[in-house]
């Protein structure tokens, strides 16, 4: 029989076992050390565990784990993974919680291991006899590098739940609206030559400048897209980096460049990147260039939750805050595609997700507890 831990012990297990996610090899990893934790301690509460494999090897999973059953409930939502670390610039060993100052330190501490604690200590709190609608646990994997997790739920139509809070970094404010992100690469393919003479070649490198001003031109009349309810009114791009060449005395045969956009609700992210494509590929039609495109991130739609919605109206009474928006994205317009009212809202701070020395202030972890022990009574006891 599995004892289940005090909360600091959960806490720290949770930030000792490695699960970074990323798009590189070198850097990724399984999640199954959390998620095996967890699927343990949830069983001990008395839940039905289920792994819902992602990848094809096996190493990626989601967990869902359940209690009772029919229609309604509340789903807590949150992602295993956390994004690669520089341990030089760590204070303190990254995977080993450390209280200082008032908080916990640790990788993944805000973003958003600290999480899965604060619901466990919340449920062993309660009588879970006396739940009436389901309680469901879903931790997901990769949601940092290419929401596999997520997209796996909509892939297999897994309609969880009513309701859902997905417990991410919004300091204890509830979020409805996010904007939506992409990531693409354009590449030119030109000929090398002999910088003295131009038509020996042609030259990738300035084609590249010639998409750049026409994309810096596009995304001024995206701004006719703008919302007042973002901090950040109107859609963003952003040139990320740029490569190109290996001599100053020879033409530039090839330029690589990666971009940055993020979308507003409303926009639709597969018309926005045709729409790019467009624009880059007009940009250097009659030069002789070849121009390819691979959309290396294929995109987290914008989210946005109904405001009248019932978890958004307890949610704000809560927590005293009109629901808002952020800049970063989510799971929630996953989990609203499959039905679920979806509020995000979590003790940790985004200002400290994916930086050294990551840490979430202590002080917040009651008043998140108190807030899931009414969300939960609210909508499943």
């Amino acid at each position: 029989m599995i004892t289940l831990p005090a909360f600091k012990e959960s806490f720290a297990a949770l930030v000792a076992a490695p699960t970074v996610s990323s798009t590189d090899p070198r850097h990724d990893q399984s999640n199954l050390p959390v998620t095996d934790l967890l699927a343990n301690w949830f069983a001990d509460l008395g839940f039905a565990v289920e792994t819902m494999p992602v990848s094809s090897t096996g190493d990626k999973v989601n967990l869902i784990a359940s209690l009772g059953t029919g229609s309604g409930g509340l789903v807590l939502s949150g992602h295993t993974d956390t994004v690669p670390y520089t341990e030089s610039a760590w204070r303190q060993d990254p995977f080993r919680l450390t209280e200082r100052d008032g908080r916990f330190y640790g990788l993944g501490t805000s973003d958003m291991k600290c999480f899965f604690p604060i619901v466990m200590q919340v449920l062993r709190s309660l009588d879970l006899k006396q739940t009436k609608h389901p309680i469901i646990l879903l931790a997901t994997c990769d949601e940092e590098c290419t929401m596999a997790g997520a997209k796996a739920l909509v892939a297999a139509d897994r309609r969880l739940g009513r309701h859902a809070l997905i417990g991410e970094p919004t300091g204890l404010k509830p979020v409805i609206m996010h904007k939506g992100v992409m990531i693409e690469t354009i590449t030119l393919r030109g000929k090398a030559g002999h910088a003295s003479n131009p038509s020996l070649g042609n030259n990738a490198l300035e084609g590249m400048q010639q998409v750049m001003i026409a994309l810096a031109e596009w995304r001024e009349r995206l701004q006719e897209y703008a919302s007042a309810k973002f901090d950040v009114p109107g859609p963003t791009l952003n040139f990320g980096c740029i490569h190109g060449g290996d001599s100053p005395n020879r033409i530039c045969a090839e330029c690589e460049l990666k971009i940055d956009l993020r979308v507003l609700p409303g926009m639709q992210i597969d018309e926005v990147r045709k729409e790019l494509r467009q624009v880059a590929t007009r940009a250097v039609a009659g030069s002789g260039l070849v121009v390819e495109f691979d959309g290396i991130f294929p995109g987290t739609p914008p989210m946005e939750t109904d405001p009248d919605s019932e978890i958004v109206r307890v949610a704000e009474k809560l927590t005293g805050h009109a629901a808002g928006s952020v800049n970063f994205g989510t799971e929630g317009p996953y989990l609203n595609s499959l039905g679920m009212d979806t509020v995000v809202l979590g003790p940790g701070d985004i200002d400290q997700a994916h930086q050294a020395n990551e840490y979430i202030e202590m002080n917040r972890i009651e008043p998140m507890q108190d807030l899931l022990h009414k969300m939960i009574t609210h909508f499943c006891m």
